[in-house]
């Protein structure tokens, strides 16, 4: 099942599901990142954690044509997650906001613009509005990634001077 495609090339988004899910599973970002995302079998144990929460999470894997080449889940509400916690309080960004929870691209295809269409995906399945409307989409990143740091800014995500743990926080105004 295609849940969004973009009209600029074959890049779409598929729900991860038994047909796909250990294709995912196996790509896998380059050494030097390893630090800055979590691998996806860990992303997509959260999404199904998360079921019958106040949290929701959809996990999408990310073709070129008919080739796995990342993945991307988006998130609704994290903050909810953060009530399980003691010591940790949830940026106000997430509360009943979406956020771009993870993306990732394998090695094999970074640097060929798989990303950005992906994030353009993400952002128009967000504007389809799954859990109600909301005012934002969040996202957030470790301070030595200048890498997404510069990518998220240039797809109009801004810092909003909050903090995700030891992540920078930023926003896009939906």
């Amino acid at each position: 099942m295609k849940d969004q495609t973009s009209e600029n090339n074959m890049i779409h988004l598929e729900r991860i599901d038994s047909a796909n899910i250990w294709q995912i599973v196996d790509l896998k970002v380059f050494r030097h990142q390893k630090n800055f995302v979590a691998e996806n079998w860990v992303s997509i144990v959260q999404a199904y954690g998360v079921r019958d929460s106040a949290t929701a999470a959809f996990p999408f894997a990310i073709y070129n044509d008919k080739r796995p080449v990342g993945f991307l889940m988006i998130g609704f509400n994290e903050a909810a997650l953060y009530d399980n916690w003691d010591d940790v309080e949830a940026p106000k960004s997430l509360v009943n906001n979406y956020s771009l929870w993870r993306l990732m691209i394998d090695k094999r295809y970074q640097k060929r613009g798989y990303g950005r269409e992906a994030v353009k995906l993400a952002l128009d399945f967000i504007r389809t509005w799954p859990c109600g409307k909301a005012e934002y989409c969040s996202l957030s990143y470790e301070p030595e990634n200048e890498v997404a740091r510069e990518f998220y800014r240039s797809m109009g995500f801004v810092e909003n001077g909050e903090m995700d743990g030891d992540e920078i926080v930023a926003v896009l105004k939906l």
